[in-house]
Parts: structure tokens; C-alpha cells; sequence
């Protein structure tokens, strides 16, 4: 599984293998932890605008997506941190809607602080009942940080956006070296390149590419 985001909120995925039956785990609760499984780890790499971007990575926890992210940055981090995700998925597979919330502690909270948070969160209802109530974030922010004063300091829409295009296709296929692209050309046929984010097609002349 892969995603990559940006600061200006625009997200991108995929999934190499989706092709997997999905049991409940409880009533309205696909089983995610034993589809994604524990053999394996989960890398968060950073571009935080220095020489070399920031990379943690954690051995997988139990395979649901919110407590692997929680785990990793208890333990890579070293922020405690309370994640739940939900989606909700209709009859017909797709996707009716989907969010979440990742609480993080800053520096200083004092116990009593820490134990009513936790004390909210585990009152709270499983995001996806949340969204299927229609709660708003604000709503949800608003139980999950009862007896706080929360103080909302931007907001910002999340979007899908690809950002693939002729151009990178091409530069890729340029990196494969002269030899390959000399072979593809001369099967004398465009080479066909699929976006494994968004499953645009592309077309390039390899014998084109040479005379760059």
C-alpha cells in the first residue's frame, strides 16, 4: 500500500494487490487487520526541505491501518498519539464516505489532561458510526476534545490529484538507459506506460525518445 500527500492537501494512492475478501470483524467492521497482515513494516518518509527527507519505519502492529499509525509514532516519533480512521462502504463496494482523527499530545500535558483525553476517546463512537450519523469535524473534534477549549487554527480540503503526466512518463523511460529503449523501439510499436495511481494510459515512440 502506498500514499503520498502534500501540504497543499492533494493525496494519492494505490494498493498493489487489491484483490482480497474482506470478512466483518464485528457487525459493520471489515476485518482490514487481517487483510493488510503483520508481515511487514510501515515507512513514512518526510520532505521537510533539507538535503535528505526524514525516514522512520516500524514493524506492523496489527495490520489496521489507524493503531499502525499510532504505533509508529509512539515509537519512531516518540509523540503519543490517538488515531482513528473509518469508511464506510456501501453494497455496491464503493465508497459512501471515509475520514478520521489523529490526536497528538504536546510537550507539557500534565496527567489529568492526558487521562481525560484518553477518557474521551475511548467514549467516542467508531468513526464510521460518526460519519454515518453526519457528525461534521467539528462535531467530532468537538467530543473528542470535550472539557478542552480547542481552537481550530486553519482548514484545508483534501483532494485526489495525480500528478503524472507525458512528460514524467518520458523521463522515466529515458532513465532506463539507450539499450532498453533501443529494444522497445524496435518492436516498432509505442510503448504503453500505466499511472499505477490514477490508471491513465500513456504512449510513447521509444525511437523518439533516442533522438533526445
Amino acid at each position: 500500500i502506498l500514499a503520498v500527500s502534500d501540504c497543499g492537501g492533494n493525496v494519492r494512492g494505490y494498493v498493489q494487490d487489491p484483490h482480497v475478501e474482506l470478512m466483518e470483524k464485528v457487525p459493520g467492521k471489515l476485518d482490514v487487520g487481517a487483510a493488510v497482515g503483520t508481515d511487514g513494516s510501515l515507512t513514512v518518509i518526510k520532505d521537510l526541505g533539507l538535503k535528505e527527507p526524514y525516514v522512520g519505519s516500524i514493524g506492523l502492529f496489527s495490520g489496521e491501518i489507524a493503531d499502525d499509525l499510532a504505533m509508529y509514532f509512539v515509537e519512531s516519533e516518540q509523540v503519543p498519539t490517538a488515531c482513528a480512521l473509518g469508511v464506510l462502504v456501501d453494497r455496491d463496494l464503493s465508497i459512501l464516505t471515509a475520514g478520521g482523527y489523529l490526536l497528538q499530545l504536546l510537550p507539557g500535558a500534565s496527567d489529568a489532561e492526558i487521562t481525560h483525553l484518553e477518557q474521551n476517546v475511548a467514549a467516542l463512537p467508531s468513526v464510521t458510526e460518526l460519519l454515518r450519523s453526519g457528525a461534521s469535524l467539528e462535531q467530532i473534534m468537538e467530543q473528542a476534545l470535550a472539557g478542552f477549549v480547542p481552537n481550530v487554527l486553519d482548514e484545508q480540503q483534501v483532494r485526489y490529484q495525480c500528478d503524472c503526466s507525458q512528460a514524467r512518463v518520458e523521463r522515466a523511460l529515458l532513465s532506463l538507459g539507450r539499450d532498453e529503449l533501443a529494444e522497445m523501439a524496435a518492436e516498432g510499436k509505442p510503448v504503453e506506460v500505466s499511472c499505477h495511481f490514477c490508471d491513465k494510459k500513456y504512449y510513447v515512440d521509444a525511437g523518439t525518445l533516442l533522438d533526445k
